[in-house]
């Protein structure tokens, strides 16, 4: 479903990015992110709000654009505070620390979310943010990957984002057997990788003497199962037969939550194991 920038973010972007840039700044950044149109005429904030309002009329699909003009800033390291002559910090008022913050906020306030290469995604539910917290600083490049991927696809390629779905289980599930040296399965596959893994865990509804959990906890089973199969018969990830999933994006997103919940699950259950 095509979703166009929201007025909040508008008129962060108006307010801001005229004190940042010239007008042949404006007129470069508009144009790398393939804003539709010649620039339009009037000052910078005029011109800014023009432009950003054509893109929401015009374009197929704004939040492409709005991740291409966010990418500059958003990627760009923060410009860190300097030690004086006697071990004195020397405050450092970079305007583009202070609107990268305002970008943070912004988007968040909106539901949205920002995936590195330029990328923004309106599919980042509660466990998706849970989720990216949880990974942040783990060193696991596959599972960064096939988070983002599936986040950026989630509007535009729904099937690539059941295929990232998919995989980011499978790459927290290796990553587990791995670090946990336990024995490989014959196979590679997801319900095998998973098999291991929730028995170290202890995730079998017949360990649980509570009835709520074990209903929980089986509908969490089926639901590696059901991704899996998914993957299989409807993502990008194999080849289409006679018959076609006409795979829409609230499909991927509920493929993705899923995931992205049981990922949550996993990651803290496997934290407190570590932890006693």
């Amino acid at each position: 479903m095509r979703k166009e920038i929201p007025a909040p973010i508008i008129a962060v972007l108006s307010e801001n990015l005229p004190d940042i840039e010239t007008h042949a700044g404006l007129d470069n950044l508009f144009l790398y992110a393939d804003a539709p149109g010649e620039p339009p005429p009037g000052s910078k904030p005029v011109k800014t709000q023009a432009w950003l309002r054509r893109i929401n009329k015009d374009s197929p699909d704004p939040l492409a654009i709005l991740g291409k003009l966010l990418e500059c800033y958003i990627e760009t390291p923060r410009q860190e505070e300097k030690i004086g002559e006697f071990g004195t910090p020397i405050p450092n008022f970079d305007p583009k620390n202070e609107f990268k913050d305002k970008l943070d906020s912004i988007l968040t306030q909106c539901n949205l979310t920002y995936i590195s290469g330029g990328y923004i995604s309106d599919g980042s539910s509660t466990p998706s943010k849970s989720l990216a917290q949880l990974i942040k600083g783990r060193d696991i490049p596959a599972i960064d990957a096939e988070f983002n991927r599936a986040l950026a696809n989630v509007t535009s390629e729904p099937r690539e984002a059941v295929s990232a779905a998919c995989n980011i289980l499978e790459s927290i599930f290796k990553t587990y057997i791995a670090d946990e040296e336990l024995p490989q399965p014959n196979k590679q596959d997801l319900q095998s990788v998973w098999k291991v893994v929730r028995s170290d865990l202890g995730f079998e509804p017949n360990l649980l003497q509570d009835n709520d959990l074990k209903k929980i906890l089986t509908g969490i089973l089926s639901v590696v199962d059901g991704i899996g199969a998914f993957r299989s018969h409807a993502s990008s990830a194999h080849g289409q037969g006679r018959k076609l999933y006409n795979v829409k994006p609230r499909h991927a997103r509920l493929a993705i939550h899923s995931a992205h919940t049981l990922s949550h699950f996993v990651l803290e259950t496997w934290d407190e194991k570590r932890a006693k």
